[in-house]
């Protein structure tokens, strides 16, 4: 049984009387394991289809299934615990340093205080942001904060990660170490799902799928795993 599973997913946004289709009959498979890119220009729903999978927002139509258990019907609860949602929002300075961020998390689900801390080094080493420990989230440049956003969902230890746009606005170099960690990361057992609009981020990936007019095309199971060719489509 596949980790991730979307049936026939549709999804639209409404703003007034104005409704524009976002997702429409997306079907996918995806595999503890696995490494598979959504790939598609800007507007084009993909982040809305990873908060889908993360179970953060509902579809209209078909059902998300995580681990068996459909994420609208009791399984939403999975996020935070099995699923990871890795998103970079625009924060203010914070006073709290990285590791006691990454810690809070932990001791709200009962962890004893040494271990929430070891857990959170440990997170913050794997990820190679050990030095941005006590940093606040301010204080952290692209690259780094992408790797404590990988440690912050990391430390609760799920078995899948979702992540938007992992690349964005990193440079070079820094963004094939990123690449490469998530791969590494996949080939430990942790599942990635993971939303681009850099086709050079592509690299490493078991699938990649193109997003275009609300329609994903490409190999939607992972029985087949060639990387497809990208299609430039207008954005829905």
């Amino acid at each position: 049984m596949s980790l991730l599973v979307f049936e026939r997913v549709g999804r639209r946004h409404r703003q007034g009387l104005d409704e524009r289709v976002v997702l429409r009959d997306i079907s996918l498979e995806l595999d503890r394991g696995e490494l598979v890119a959504i790939w598609g220009l800007r507007l084009s729903g993909r982040s809305t289809l990873l908060r889908i999978a993360a179970g953060i927002e509902p579809p209209d139509e078909g059902v998300v299934r995580f681990d068996g258990r459909d994420l609208a019907r009791g399984g939403g609860d999975a996020l935070g615990s099995g699923i990871g949602y890795c998103h970079r929002p625009a924060r203010p300075a914070e006073a709290r340093g990285i590791i006691d961020e990454l810690m809070v998390s932990q001791l709200a689900r009962g962890t004893p205080r040494p271990s929430a801390r070891k857990r959170a080094w440990a997170a913050l080493e794997r990820t190679g942001a050990s030095e941005s420990a006590a940093r606040g989230t301010h204080e952290l440049d692209s690259a780094e904060a992408v790797r404590v956003t990988l440690a912050r969902a990391l430390v609760l230890e799920p078995a899948l990660l979702v992540i938007d746009e992992p690349s964005q606005g990193v440079d070079l170099l820094q963004r094939d170490a990123i690449v490469s960690l998530l791969r590494s990361l996949a080939d430990e057992g942790t599942a990635i799902l993971m939303s681009t609009g850099d086709s050079a981020a592509l690299a490493g990936c078991d699938r990649a799928l193109s997003l275009a007019g609300g329609e994903l095309h490409g190999s939607i199971g992972p029985e087949l795993a060639p990387v497809v060719p990208l299609r430039r489509e207008a954005s829905a």
